[in-house]
């Protein structure tokens, strides 16, 4: 009869399990303390037992060095920030906005508009600028390229233009990027409004997930 291979096998293949306490199967390891302290190289089970001293676990950071290194912490607690490490680099590496405008935008829209562009490149984001022409607002390019690069200085407390506004057919277009988080200044938004995501909506037309496709049908 063939063995079938044991669950604890398969958990161990798992790049997600961590080791901890009794789970170590190194015969030695460095053993960082509770406090940062570097406390040398050891069985683990004498590990173990000063973790346990201390109320805490022994846990296996870094499985790959030689010897194993081990630190000894609350291990709920390392399990919680490094899932929330995880969740924090998908939400910050994740989409390209699309802010759209138009020529003849009016103050309060404009206002809105950039309140909500400064959140989202605040939160880590990239932001796209698009400003559409229609049928006589071709005639007023200046205009529409004056205000872009408005909107380019009022955001420039959260994240600084890629390159230049370049027009394109009807559209100027302009990518920014967020600048490092200890440079941010908010102007429209308090820290607490600025931390809050807005759900994306399919029905907002001036706000957009950017899939490479231009189009603005809004007033």
């Amino acid at each position: 009869m063939v063995k079938k291979p044991s669950g604890n096998k398969r958990r161990h293949n798992n790049r997600n399990f961590i080791r901890k306490n009794d789970k170590i199967r190194a015969r030695e390891v460095r053993v960082i303390g509770h406090d940062g302290e570097m406390l040398g190289v050891m069985a683990p089970e004498d590990a173990v037992k000063i973790a346990k001293s201390h109320g805490l676990d022994l846990v296996e950071v870094a499985s790959s060095a030689n010897p194993p290194v081990c630190r000894i912490l609350e291990f709920g607690k390392y399990k919680y920030e490094l899932s929330k490490n995880k969740r924090n680099k998908e939400k910050t590496a994740k989409r390209v906005k699309e802010a759209k405008f138009r020529p003849r935008i009016e103050e309060h829209d404009y206002v809105t508009k950039i309140r909500r562009s400064e959140k989202f490149l605040h939160q880590g984001n990239k932001l796209k600028i698009t400003l559409m022409f229609r049928g006589r607002e071709m005639e007023h390019i200046n205009l529409g390229m004056t205000l872009v690069k408005q909107a380019i200085k009022d955001l420039e407390g959260v994240g600084k233009a890629d390159d230049q506004p370049k027009l394109s057919g009807r559209f100027i277009m302009v990518n920014l990027s967020p600048i490092p988080q200890n440079q941010r200044v908010l102007r429209y938004n308090s820290e607490e409004e600025a931390e809050v995501e807005e759900n994306d909506d399919a029905n907002d037309e001036d706000f957009s997930e950017d899939d490479g496709i231009t189009d603005d049908s809004s007033s």
